[in-house]
């Protein structure tokens, strides 16, 4: 029985080790409250579409009906280059995260070598003799020691063979939950990179109906303009007649000439703002420059907006949103490195041991007798470290006070860029409509303008300034109509739609595999 103790006493501190591989030093994370209001913003004057918390359509452009739009977004999400960059930067962070979590198994590794070798007489194997009458064979058999009397006269020690093979393995006993807070640290920073992806595809999303909204507001624009170079050019004509008739000025055909050239000026900078909203939507689809012209270049309205715009609950917003998810993760990442820095001041023990076979002859490789091992715990302990123990904990904790803050600052931003899509929504509705009747009526104004110039009884003064003013409100309404579109898609890229539409599991699952 009494050789079983050493044994025993062997199992026994095994177990007490993995004991206490079970303690972990630092804070643990606790995932950060965000206070959300009761409902969202009322709308400032009744308008004609509102926002409901009705359950949001995670490809929320369908609201506006519009094949051409659900197609471009569709493109972006299967071809934008910004987001495949991404989805290699989330494949890095998840390797990162394999590295770490390797840590906690045991490390093995097989080797072998052969070398052609020759011992000094004078060294350190002087040390050790032989017998003064061994033949020479027999020392390089293995079955004599070297040393300066191996062979006779000034001859030294014979040269020999030196293969071997075996196996080497080594595992840290994670006693204060060194390596699991790495590992909790990257699957937290390896979330938060899932959730950066989330979020361009987010930004993708709302910029490409945004550039579409601006788009077709741009083609609008032309139209209108085109429309009223047309009646500048017959007022032109007009006024020419009858200057030649005798009934006009010669002041009159200049000033509608010169209002002709004024609005054809204002043909270039909207023919080149479309080709640039153009190209802009052809990068987004990582295509090249005009790609998209056959398909967006025919002039079209801008996509009407809904009766009801559904928002969801704002509760949901910091399960929806991925910048919040995304800081989120980065003050666990910094929470969880606190924990490593702490650990470091603690002891670190690695069990190791190894298993080689060497022989001086290849025939003696395959003899148990040619084994050799050896194994045993080693402990570290830093005793001075002239404070960068130190200096790296309170950097561990201040990140993680950074972290805190910007995750405040992120939801904060967030309830602002929500409130504020909400009144521009409601704002930009009554100022659409007003610009409608304010259209309606300077409509009105011109075509009594000319009647009473053709009829002598007013001059051509004031049909060019009510014709000046019916194209200012026909473009302001043009603009105020994009403005209420463009507030939906600044409302759903604040709310943080559009990423499931790629990922549809992982808004009731975070969990990744590592």
């Amino acid at each position: 029985m009494s050789g079983t103790n050493p044994l025993r006493q062997a199992l026994l501190s095994g177990l007490a080790v993995l004991a206490l591989a079970g303690c972990t030093v630092g804070p643990d994370f606790h995932k950060p409250q965000v206070a959300t209001p009761e409902k969202w913003r009322d709308p400032l004057p009744v308008a004609e579409s509102r926002v409901t918390t009705a359950s949001t359509d995670p490809a929320w452009w369908k609201l506006f009906n519009d094949p051409i739009l659900t197609r471009l977004e569709n493109d972006v999400a299967a071809s934008n280059l910004d987001l495949k960059a991404a989805s290699f930067r989330l494949a890095e962070s998840t390797a990162e995260r394999r590295i770490a979590s390797a840590a906690q198994f045991p490390h093995m590794e097989a080797n072998g070598s052969y070398a052609r070798e020759r011992a000094s007489t004078n060294g350190i194997l002087g040390l050790m003799g032989t017998m003064e009458r061994a033949e020479a064979g027999s020392i390089a058999s293995g079955t004599q020691g070297f040393g300066p009397v191996a062979l006779p006269g000034g001859v030294g020690n014979p040269s020999f063979n030196l293969p071997q093979y075996g196996l080497n393995a080594s595992w840290e006993v994670d006693l204060w939950g060194h390596v699991r807070r790495q590992v909790e640290a990257a699957t937290a920073a390896m979330h938060g990179t899932q959730e950066m992806q989330r979020d361009v595809l987010v930004s993708l999303m709302a910029e490409t109906a945004q550039n579409y909204i601006d788009l077709r507001a741009t083609q609008s624009q032309i139209d209108i303009l085109n429309h009223n170079i047309d009646i500048a050019r017959h007022s032109v004509q007009l006024t020419t007649l009858r200057f030649d008739q005798g009934a006009a000025t010669r002041l009159d055909v200049a000033e509608a000439t010169g209002q002709l050239h004024s609005f054809e000026s204002r043909l270039s900078p909207l023919k080149s703002q479309e080709i640039h909203l153009l190209n802009a939507l052809s990068f987004l689809v990582a295509r090249e420059p005009g790609a998209l012209n056959a398909e967006l270049g025919k002039p079209a309205v801008v996509p009407p907006v809904p009766e009801e715009v559904p928002a969801g609950l704002p509760s949901e917003l910091a399960e929806r949103r991925p910048d919040i998810r995304m800081a989120s993760e980065r003050l666990h990442a910094a929470t969880a490195n606190i924990g490593v820095a702490i650990a470091d001041f603690f002891p670190r023990v690695t069990l190791s041991g190894s298993l080689d076979v060497q022989a001086l002859q290849f025939s003696g490789l395959g003899s148990w007798a040619s084994r050799q091992y050896g194994f045993g715990p080693t402990a570290t302990l830093p005793i001075f470290e002239g404070g960068r123990l130190t200096g790296q904990l309170r950097l561990r904790k201040a990140q993680q006070q950074e972290a805190a803050t910007l995750f405040q600052r992120t939801t904060l931003k967030a309830w602002q860029e929500i409130d504020d899509a909400m009144a521009t929504f409601t704002a930009a509705q009554n100022q659409r409509d007003r610009l409608a009747e304010a259209v309606h009526e300077n409509e009105i104004a011109v075509e009594t303008a000319k009647a009473q110039y053709v009829e002598g009884s007013s001059d051509f003064l004031n049909v060019l300034t009510v014709q000046n003013a019916l194209l200012a409100s026909q473009s302001a309404l043009v603009d105020a109509t994009a403005r209420v579109a463009l507030s939906v898609t600044h409302l759903y890229r604040a709310l943080g739609g559009g990423w499931e539409t790629l990922y549809p599991a992982a808004a009731s699952n975070r969990n990744m595999p590592a």
